[in-house]
């Protein structure tokens, strides 16, 4: 039974609190990162490896969710850009049929 809780309160959830859900991941991988590196300065006068490393993944980490979600809202929004044309050429076909054959009617 809470299994079932579980999956229903995730399926509630909108679209906008996941993506502020990935917006906050990034922006915390982000400055985790920068803290660490400073800090790794600061501490020990060097940034070892292993801090470049982390640095490195959130970076890579924050950019693949900016990138994603900035590539799927542009896809979407030209896909219903086209969808929208092509349903109004459409449309303006039928009528300009349903006029040829009322003037052919009369």
């Amino acid at each position: 039974m809470a299994a079932y809780k579980r999956r229903n309160c995730i399926n509630n959830m909108t679209a906008n609190s996941k993506e502020l859900i990935q917006y906050l991941t990034a922006a915390g991988m982000v400055i985790s990162g920068i803290v660490l590196a400073f800090l790794s300065f600061f501490i020990n006068g060097d940034v070892v490896d292993g801090v470049l490393w982390y640095v490195a993944q959130a970076l890579a980490f924050a950019g693949g969710v900016f990138g994603v979600s900035i590539y799927f809202r542009t896809k979407l929004g030209e896909a219903k850009t086209e969808i929208k044309e092509l349903v109004e050429r459409k449309v303006e076909d039928i009528r300009t049929q349903e006029r040829r054959e009322a003037s052919c009617e009369e």
